[in-house]
């Protein structure tokens, strides 16, 4: 017995990662969904069914792999159902679902009001490619105060973009000041919540539109898998399967998603220990003599640490610190860890950590897009879920070699 997406609403986030998009498949009757390899479906045969193939908001009638499949299907109702949306798309990266996002919703000559602090291929594709090139005009503004996003407003803003916390800095923009300003203004609100985990903030019950997701990262929590969501109205994400799903073509394979399928199971109790597993790693490193700053949500020292209580029930596994000392000695440091790996990416079983030194100018060798007090260079750090005491000790010993 299947549970329909609206009969879940009620039921805990533990019961819904389990059974949303679950359901006994109808040929061998497993109780878990099997991956469909096929690139093509048959299609309805009469003229007045005929058309239920290919409508959009038709969900559960496929047609071609690339505007929808099972898998994907089955991964879209979990995701809604965890962050309690009405409906998901989910597409091959989390880069994708961005880029998807704003292909929907934004024409040459329209506004973009984005946080200035943000993932970097995202900062990329909004001044180098929608800006540049596709003539979007982008403000890029500090969204952690509401009052530059009022004064950033202009006639032509269709869209507020805000990514908090942000990557790779923790910072944070207070969603639900932000909606009263999007609603008042008449203009479309979408949050990246990936440092979140879909588990430790709901961007759409503060008042957000739309939330996105590199699933990639926490959600897939394995290492193993590509994945990006985008979660909303039913009638936003037909707009987004229309325009991006067919004429992007970022599709998620059939495997990915059913590898994020089964990651999603544990995915609450995995944000239950990255949180308790983070606090502990960060207090360990703000008493630390060779640290120079710690930037965690958690700590009363983070500069916007009363927001995260007000819109945050954990405070996630992310980061990030600098050291006293020269960027010789952050690279010591860093070949002198022996659990926690030099390694980019986030939201890993294992701890993961990345120096963003101030070299070149390639903006993963810079601080170029993270104009704060953060020196010559700042380290990232993903905290897994290996045993605290083992991660401290790790960090204790490498930092004495400094």
């Amino acid at each position: 017995m299947k549970l329909q997406l609206e009969d879940t609403r009620d039921l805990g986030l533990a019961t819904r990662s389990i059974h949303c998009g679950e359901g006994v498949d109808a040929e061998t009757k497993a109780v878990r969904r099997p991956i469909v390899m096929a690139n093509s479906f048959e299609l309805n045969s009469t003229s007045e069914t005929l058309p239920e193939s290919f409508a959009w908001d038709n969900t559960h009638q496929y047609n071609y792999p690339r505007s929808r499949h099972p898998n994907a299907r089955y991964l879209e109702e979990r995701l809604a159902g965890m962050e309690g949306a009405a409906d998901c798309v989910v597409f091959a990266s989390g880069i994708a679902a961005v880029s998807g996002m704003f292909f929907t919703f934004l024409s040459a000559g329209d506004h973009l009001i984005s946080s200035r602090v943000c993932y970097i291929g995202v900062h990329g594709f909004l001044v180098e490619h929608l800006g540049k090139r596709f003539g979007v005009e982008v403000s890029l503004v500090n969204t952690g105060d509401p009052v530059e996003v009022r004064a950033a407003l202009r006639p032509n803003t269709k869209m507020i973009h805000v990514e908090t916390p942000a990557n790779p800095t923790t910072h944070l923009s207070d969603i639900a000041a932000i909606a009263t300003i999007a609603k008042q203004a008449g203009v479309l609100f979408s949050v990246d919540s990936t440092f979140s985990g879909l588990v430790t903030q709901r961007p759409l019950s503060l008042g957000a539109d739309l939330v996105v997701h590199s699933l990639t990262k926490y959600v897939n929590g394995h290492g193993d898998a590509l994945g990006g969501a985008v979660l909303g109205g039913k009638a936003l994400m037909t707009r987004i399967r229309d325009a991006a799903s067919i004429h992007l073509g970022g599709t998620l394979s059939a495997f990915n998603a059913w590898l994020l399928l089964r990651s999603a199971v544990t995915l609450p109790l995995r944000m239950q220990r990255h949180c308790e597993n983070g606090l502990q790693v960060a207090r360990f490193l703000e008493g630390h003599p060779k640290v120079k700053f710690v930037r965690y949500p958690g700590l009363e020292s983070h500069p916007q640490h009363a927001i995260a209580r007000q819109q945050m029930c954990g405070f996630g596994g992310m980061l990030n610190f600098a050291l006293l000392g020269t960027q010789d000695e952050c690279f010591k440091f860093l070949a002198g860890l022996k659990i926690i790996t030099h390694a980019v990416c986030l939201g890993h079983a294992e701890s993961l950590v990345q120096y963003y030194p101030q070299l070149g100018d390639h903006p993963e060798l810079g601080v170029l897009n993270y104009p704060e007090d953060i020196g010559e260079g700042f380290l990232r750090l993903s905290v897994g879920l290996e045993d605290a005491e083992d991660l401290i000790a790790d960090l204790r010993q490498a930092l004495a070699a400094v």
